[in-house]
């Protein structure tokens, strides 16, 4: 068995911390998301959640009726905050500073719960996190690239009526799509090449 790493989550056993309030929020959200991770949704249990959070089980009943409850704020809680539109004086630096966003939340703690979730159900059980995932990460990666091609069209970067819904949809589809049916990696989702090799062939005039 290999050794615990440093810094480990303290045993079942262990003494539960006094923490109220966002602090035990947050270890506990933080604990329901490694044991996503690791365990997979289906041995996902408020029981282990509250011993590697160092909390009595009670505080998580008190809080979320299920363990879907629970994993859903935990995604609402962690996934990143929608930022402006980056610009960094040209239409490809600006594509490219989102779509490295979009591949620093996939890629995240909570985009690897996503990740476990999205390879083990199927997507009729998996849609009410996914429509989590939409609303805090896939959709406001389209309005970026959305805002971004439109300051691109209007000096003269971006071809007229090449700013449509499909077009705005592919970066987040296409690294959705290979993130689990091809079980791509970070490195191999590469923010320069979707953006040279895909968007902007797209929309140039």
């Amino acid at each position: 068995m290999p050794a615990e790493p440093e810094g480990a989550l303290a045993p079942a056993t262990a003494v539960p911390l006094r923490r109220r309030g966002e602090a035990l929020e947050s270890a506990i959200f933080e604990a329901a998301l490694r044991q996503l991770i690791t365990d997979g949704y289906a041995r996902l249990t408020m029981e282990g959640v509250a011993a590697a959070a160092q909390t009595g089980k009670a505080a998580l009943y008190r809080r979320w009726s299920s363990k879907e409850e629970l994993v859903k704020d935990a995604l609402r809680a962690c996934l990143p905050p929608a930022r402006p539109a980056p610009d960094t004086g040209s239409l490809r630096g600006d594509l490219i500073e989102v779509v490295t966003r979009l591949r620093t939340a996939m890629f995240s703690e909570p985009g690897a719960a996503v990740r476990a979730i999205m390879g083990e159900l199927d997507h009729q059980r998996a849609h009410a996190f996914l429509e989590i995932v939409a609303a805090r990460v896939v959709e406001p990666t389209t309005r970026l690239i959305a805002e971004v091609l439109s300051r691109g069209a209007a000096r003269g970067e971006v071809r007229p009526g090449a700013v449509t819904p499909l077009v705005t949809d592919v970066v987040p589809a296409l690294m959705l799509y290979r993130i689990k049916m091809c079980g791509g990696t970070s490195a191999q989702l590469d923010p320069e090449a979707i953006v040279d090799e895909v968007l902007l062939p797209l929309v140039r005039c």
